[in-house]
């Protein structure tokens, strides 16, 4: 036996299809989600009741016409600037409806620059950061009122960099913009002390003298001051005090790079004899001169040479002349040392004015 059903309409649903061809769309509009982190970067999405597909044409760039289905968005980066976004709606039955929408991007000035700074020599490495920067120039300070600023290289998001920049010795103001990629710009300055290579005469008073170089050990301490004691030879301004407090080691002192980019090395070609003005306060303790770290490699030199006056300035003379030196030979480090026989009990001596000479 053969049964044959038949196509029912379930309760609820209509079989009659031919109102479609009548649905319009409304209630229009559009959905910018703009990005505030200066990439641009903007989400369109339309809206509408009733509708089958938008294109949208963004303002901007060489996309064309975008067709979305409902629900659906793209996105485009936008620099700043104003835009008219325009979106064309249709319909079930293919009716069409254009609207057009103005869109404003604005970007954000940049926060927390930030700038790393590495010396050799004279010449300066620089690196930066900036929240929202999409680009940083930077203005070495060096060149006049006119100085054009120089690009870095680098993206949002990113560590910019620049090639070095080499200064003659001063005293100079770093800018550095950050670029938000459209008006807004945020702008920090950096002092830039550009030391000389620290070379002999050591005077304590030039302010492109890095007086700081070096370190001591063993327990002592030493400071640039301003001269307690002018007068007789030394009338200076400042000079540099060593104190070896109690219980300092007996073999402490200080040492001093002389070597290259950041120092000039002592060549013995210059003068054997290595002069110091010092002031201290008792007759008979030693002070040290030590010449190290030779280009040659021949053995360190010492010497010791001890206070004759007390409580006023003398010139001590330190003469390698007959330590067997080699003509052309040059030393890397310069280490002062004061009555190596014993442990600190409290002095206090001010060196001033070291210099080379025959």
């Amino acid at each position: 036996m053969l049964a044959f059903t038949g196509c029912s309409t379930p309760d609820g649903i209509d079989s009659d299809v031919s109102s479609l061809n009548s649905v319009t769309a409304a209630n229009f509009d559009r959905i910018f989600d703009v990005s505030t982190d200066n990439s641009g970067l903007v989400r369109v999405t339309p809206i509408g009741e009733g509708v089958s597909k938008s294109v949208v044409t963004l303002g901007h760039g060489s996309d064309g016409e975008i067709t979305l289905n409902p629900g659906e968005s793209t996105t485009h980066n936008y620099p700043e600037g104003s835009y008219t976004v325009t979106i064309v709606s249709y319909d079930l039955a293919g009716n069409s409806t254009t609207n057009t929408y103005p869109l404003q991007v604005t970007y954000v000035a940049p926060t927390d620059i930030s700038v790393s700074q590495t010396f050799a020599g004279t010449t300066l490495t620089i690196t930066a950061t900036a929240n929202y920067a999409n680009g940083m120039l930077v203005t070495w300070g060096d060149g006049g009122a006119n100085e054009v600023p120089t690009v870095m290289t680098g993206a949002l998001g990113e560590t910019f960099t620049v090639p070095a920049h080499t200064y003659a010795p001063g005293v100079y103001t770093l800018t550095v913009t950050a670029l938000s990629g459209g008006a807004a710009t945020t702008t920090a300055t950096y002092p830039v002390t550009v030391y000389a290579p620290f070379a002999l005469p050591i005077t304590y008073e030039s302010p492109i003298q890095n007086y700081g170089i070096g370190g001591t050990f063993g327990g002592v301490g030493v400071a640039v001051v301003a001269n307690p004691f002018p007068g007789g030879l030394n009338t200076s301004a400042n000079v540099w005090r060593y104190t070896k407090p109690t219980g300092a080691a007996f073999w402490s002192g200080t040492w001093t790079p002389m070597s290259t980019p950041n120092s000039v090395p002592i060549n013995m070609d210059n003068g054997n004899k290595i002069k110091v003005l010092v002031y201290s306060t008792e007759v008979g303790k030693m002070l040290n001169v030590e010449l190290e770290q030779a280009d040659n490699g021949i053995p360190n030199q010492v010497l010791k040479v001890a206070s004759t006056v007390a409580n006023q300035w003398e010139e001590l003379v330190f003469d390698f002349g007959a330590s067997g030196i080699p003509a052309g030979t040059s030393f890397r480090q310069l280490v002062f040392r004061y009555n190596d026989v014993t442990d600190g009990l409290g002095e206090v001596i001010y060196i001033d004015n070291i210099r080379q000479s025959n």
